[in-house]
């Protein structure tokens, strides 16, 4: 669940800020303007890749799908002292706190994730995240008596809701949040809805290219298709995995290279399992396509604890999520598995 890192997963070229206009179109018609954009929030990058016929004003409807992601940032940060959320942590252990509907919400929807998943997916991970050395760090190996105190602050049921107040409470005093496993989902969901009131009918939204969502297809083209890369060598942009198609759908991937470290032998990741207290291992990463940045962002992460063989009935649920498991082979490379089962798998060298 820790935040997604600039690991890009994703192959698709988007540059610096342009604003083009494509030749093929027919001369009685109004030309297709295309721009490209880039912006740092929320400890990553977001990518913007927007077409439109006749559309001159897209660099201003990038520049407002930008400052929408700031302000998620703003609202959901676990590192910016005046969030809303860091202002959560500090007080719910004590006395119920007061949010805003939106947050509240979000929480709710949350909470719905963890329930389904059985609390593979859950935002009162942070605990975790710090005796882990995951919070802002490259991770280290807890005491055990550290790792113990941590555990009993995490979990789900001790995150109390009250719908008629709209207030969040924490059970005990060191709970604290994390959204750093869906808040980009989140905020590129915000982003796709903005564009639709601005009729942008392609685009494509990457939030550090770990979450991307393809809304429309391309001109002249039926959906995005998006290179998933190669699990076991993630830095090189050469070698993907699989190509999956987006058209009003979304990608999202937890990958255990993002952030990890090694002891005598042994690497830990920083995708917990929040019910054992423990990083999972032996996974490389998992892809899912999904309706939304936020249910694709929470079941990557959901499957990943879960694991393969029992996702199949977890994503029963969720029959239009496609999600595919990248596991180690003994030697070397991966092997792919798709749940539910694809046509063809694939293996690498």
């Amino acid at each position: 669940m820790a935040m997604k890192g600039l690991a890009q997963i994703l192959v698709f070229l988007v540059g610096a800020p342009t604003l083009l206009f494509s030749l093929g179109v027919p001369r009685s018609g109004p030309s297709v303007a295309h721009y490209r954009g880039s912006h740092a929030s929320m400890g990553t990058t977001y990518r913007i890749q927007l077409y439109g016929a006749g559309r001159e004003d897209l660099p201003l409807v990038a520049e407002s799908a930008f400052e929408e992601v700031d302000r998620i940032d703003r609202l959901m940060s676990v590192y910016k002292r005046n969030s809303a959320v860091s202002f959560i942590n500090r007080r719910a252990g004590r006395e119920p706190v007061r949010v805003e509907p939106e947050l509240f919400d979000f929480l709710q929807r949350c909470l719905a994730f963890s329930r389904q998943s059985q609390g593979a997916f859950d935002v009162t991970v942070q605990p975790l995240m710090r005796v882990w050395g995951f919070f802002g760090g490259r991770g280290r190996l807890p005491p055990e008596t550290e790792l113990r105190n941590a555990v009993r602050r995490v979990g789900y049921r001790k995150l109390s809701l009250d719908p008629e107040r709209r207030t969040v409470r924490f059970t005990l005093d060191g709970m604290a949040l994390d959204l750093g496993g869906i808040a980009k989902g989140y905020a590129v969901d915000r982003v796709v809805s903005l564009l639709r009131e601005y009729r942008i009918e392609s685009a494509l939204v990457s939030a550090g290219g770990s979450t991307v969502f393809g809304l429309g297809a391309p001109p002249g083209k039926t959906a995005w298709k998006i290179k998933v890369r190669d699990p076991a060598f993630p830095r090189d942009p050469q070698r993907s995995a699989l190509t999956v198609a987006l058209e009003n759908r979304c990608l999202s991937v937890s990958g255990s290279y993002e952030n990890s470290f090694v002891h005598e032998g042994v690497t830990y990741s920083h995708i917990m399992d929040p019910r054992r207290g423990r990083p999972v291992q032996g996974l490389l990463s998992v892809a899912v396509v999904a309706g939304s940045g936020m249910e694709g962002d929470a079941l990557d992460n959901a499957l990943f604890v879960i694991g393969p063989k029992k996702a199949q009935g977890y994503l029963k649920r969720y029959p239009q999520v496609q999600a595919y498991y990248f596991l180690p082979l003994e030697k070397k490379g991966w092997r792919v598995l798709s749940v539910p089962p694809a046509q063809r798998t694939e293996s690498s060298d």
